[in-house]
């Protein structure tokens, strides 16, 4: 096989037009000042809108009702925190692949006791009240089986739970001192003092927000703001910010699995799991094309780089 030698006196010959003066410096800075401007009035016009954040202030104040029912949800263990399993507790065996128990293979990472982190420890942080610390007292004090009939009798009257002049109140009777915890948690989380104390559980000073973030979506509140603002799964949140914004458009390919089946039906419990799965097939195979025969072979016998290079074809033509 022959190969020609480049020769630049032949092959690369020399320029004889016009020159035209050129300065590197001013069109650069044009170009960023354009680009700034644009940018600027782009992020005006269709920016995305900085929501305030979702606190527990927020919600305790905005719907007090479903605070301590949420609240009483991580009294009895029926919360979503408390049912998760891994990493937070041992309640299920959590999301699997298949017959891979992903879930186990983790483990108890970051454990929570929603009884004692989310309702006791927070109370016991408030500056001593005295039927708050004898509500401690006589809570710590009594049995197990004490404490789950003190929390089932109140469990059974929850439906007639209302908020009535910044006061908790629900019909229960031999719930011990259930009403005291559900009320004064109530009352903290309207201060904000909880946000805080949920923090500072981890350390004074952190940034874990895992305990506060999980007491929210434990409840319907943060679940309603974002109906309204289409970021439900099944609004295909995950390519939408707040209202009509557009977002991580570069996401869709995973929403989109999400509104199909099997993964919104019968195997949802498992569709986190099983579309990180998919996910991660597609990527391997994207990245392994060079190396599959038959796949890599498309662009060659489909003769596409011939549409692509279709000016060079034609030269040789």
């Amino acid at each position: 096989m022959s190969s020609k030698r480049f020769r630049p006196d032949v092959d690369a010959p020399e320029y004889h037009g016009r020159y035209s003066p050129y300065d590197i410096i001013k069109e650069g800075t044009i170009a960023i000042v354009l680009v700034g401007l644009l940018t600027i009035i782009l992020a005006i016009v269709f920016g995305s809108p900085d929501e305030r954040a979702i606190t527990i202030k927020t919600w305790s104040n905005a719907a007090p009702v479903d605070f301590a029912t949420t609240a009483l949800s991580e009294l009895n263990g029926t919360s979503g925190t408390a049912q998760y399993g891994a990493p937070y507790n041992t309640a299920s065996t959590g999301q699997q692949l298949g017959p891979l128990q992903l879930s186990k293979w983790v483990g108890v990472r970051i454990p929570i006791n929603t009884v004692k982190d989310f309702v006791i420890s927070p109370l016991r942080a408030m500056p001593s009240q005295p039927a708050l610390r004898d509500a401690l007292t006589q809570w710590i004090s009594a049995s197990t089986s004490t404490q789950d009939a003190w929390v089932a009798n109140y469990t059974k009257a929850a439906d007639k739970l209302t908020f009535t002049n910044s006061v908790v109140t629900v019909p229960a009777a031999n719930a011990g001192p259930v009403p005291i915890f559900i009320n004064d948690l109530t009352q903290m989380a309207r201060t904000g003092a909880l946000d805080q104390a949920l923090i500072t559980e981890s350390g004074y000073y952190t940034t874990d927000y895992t305990r506060p973030l999980l007491f929210l979506a434990d409840g319907a509140y943060l679940e309603s703001v974002a109906t309204k603002q289409h970021l439900l799964g099944t609004q295909w949140g995950m390519m939408n910010e707040t209202g009509s914004y557009p977002g991580q458009a570069w996401l869709w390919l995973y929403s989109f699995w999400y509104q199909i089946p099997p993964f919104n039906s019968s195997w949802g419990a498992n569709a986190d799991v099983l579309v990180w799965g998919l996910m991660m097939l597609l990527s391997a195979l994207l990245l392994l094309v060079p190396f599959i025969p038959g796949l890599r072979s498309i662009p060659r016998r489909s003769r596409v780089y011939r549409l692509i290079w279709r000016e060079h074809y034609r030269d040789q033509k």
